[in-house]
C-alpha cells in the first residue's frame, strides 16, 4: 500500500507539473471589439424571431420586445394576413403572439403581444434626429432563420423625404422588424427592406431601416408608455 501510495503521488506531481507548464490563454479583445460585444450581450435577450403563418405560407421577420410583458416592436409586413404568429426568445423558448395594432405598408410597423405571464428584457431607444451619415451602426436579425444574427456597418445616407436611414450593414430577408443601433446599444431604427434591383433576395450593401422615432409616435398611439418601455438602469448596472 505505502509504495503504491507513493508511485501515485508521484504520478499526481507529475500532473500538476504539466498543466502548472501550461500558459493560460485569454482573449484579449480591442476595445471596439467589448463595445459591440458588450451590445450584443445585452441587446440580444431582447429581440425575437417571428414566423407568422399566412395564406401562402410563413412569413420570417425579427422583432424587438418594447415592454416587460411581452409586447413586441416589429414591421408591419411581417405579420400582414397572419393566421397565427410564433415568437422564439434568444433563450429558444416558443410562444404564441396576438397583433395589438398595424400601420400601414409606408409606416411599416406592427405591435404584437406574448401570450404569456412572464418579464421579458426590453431594448432602449435612442434618438434617431441625432442621427448622423458615417457613424457605425450595428443590426441584428434572424436571416434566412439565422436567429440571433449581428451584423455592423455604417449609417450610409438619410433619406429625409421618404423617411428612411440608409445602411450598408448587412439586413437579409427574415431581418424586418429587428433593431439597428447605435454605439452606445440603443435603437435608431426598426430594419425595413433592401434594395435589389436585379430581384437577388440577398443583401447587396443597400439596406433601409425606419428612423426610431416614428416607432415612438406610433407606440404613442397605441398608448404604449414610454417610460415602461426604456431601461437604461438595467444596462447602466450591467457590466
Amino acid at each position: 500500500m505505502y509504495i503504491r501510495s507513493i508511485k501515485l503521488n508521484r504520478v499526481i506531481l507529475i500532473l500538476l507539473l504539466l498543466i502548472t507548464s501550461v500558459p493560460a490563454y485569454s482573449y484579449n479583445f480591442a476595445p471596439d471589439e467589448k463595445v459591440t460585444i458588450n451590445i450584443y450581450e445585452k441587446i440580444n435577450p431582447s429581440i425575437v424571431s417571428i414566423d407568422a403563418q399566412v395564406s401562402d405560407g410563413f412569413s420570417a421577420g425579427t422583432g424587438c420586445i418594447v415592454r416587460e410583458d411581452g409586447v413586441i416592436l416589429t414591421g408591419s409586413h411581417v405579420i400582414d394576413g397572419a393566421q397565427s404568429i410564433e415568437v422564439k426568445t434568444s433563450d429558444g423558448k416558443t410562444y404564441m403572439a396576438k397583433v395589438m395594432a398595424q400601420m400601414g405598408k409606408n409606416k411599416d410597423l406592427a405591435l404584437l403581444k406574448i401570450n404569456s405571464k412572464e418579464k421579458f428584457p426590453v431594448i432602449e431607444f435612442g434618438d434617431s434626429d441625432e442621427v448622423k451619415v458615417g457613424q457605425k451602426v450595428l443590426a441584428i436579425g434572424n436571416p434566412f432563420g439565422f436567429a440571433g444574427t449581428l451584423t455592423q456597418g455604417i449609417v450610409s445616407r438619410i433619406d429625409y423625404k421618404k423617411g428612411r436611414i440608409q445602411t450598408d450593414a448587412s439586413i437579409n430577408p427574415g431581418c424586418s422588424g429587428g433593431p439597428l443601433l447605435n454605439a452606445s446599444g440603443e435603437v435608431i431604427g426598426i430594419s425595413q427592406s433592401i434594395y435589389n434591383p436585379d430581384n437577388n433576395i440577398s443583401n447587396i450593401g443597400i439596406g433601409f431601416a425606419i428612423p426610431v422615432n416614428e416607432a415612438k409616435k406610433f407606440l404613442a398611439a397605441a398608448n404604449i408608455n414610454e417610460k415602461t418601455i426604456n431601461s437604461k438602469k438595467r444596462f447602466a448596472n450591467k457590466e
